[in-house]
């Protein structure tokens, strides 16, 4: 299961699961669209591929909650 991070690791913006704009690398490093974009949806961290995160259902979140952990480096 997919951890949902809950924001941006480049700028912190946050990125609930229930909304899409999120993207993810295999390794699940985060990015809202505009950092994807501009890193020309390549992962700083591993080279992987940025690809959209699909979204969880609000009416799963309660039995399968987001991450919280946020991993902002700033």
């Amino acid at each position: 299961m997919l951890e949902m991070r809950p924001d941006c690791e480049r700028c912190g913006t946050d990125l609930p699961a229930d909304v899409s704009g999120a993207f993810i690398c295999s390794f699940e490093c985060t990015f809202c669209a505009e950092c994807a974009d501009d890193l020309d949806e390549r992962c700083p961290n591993c080279s992987g591929e940025l690809l959209d995160r699909p979204t969880r259902p609000k009416a799963k979140l309660k039995e399968f909650p987001a991450s919280t952990i946020r991993h902002h480096k700033g």
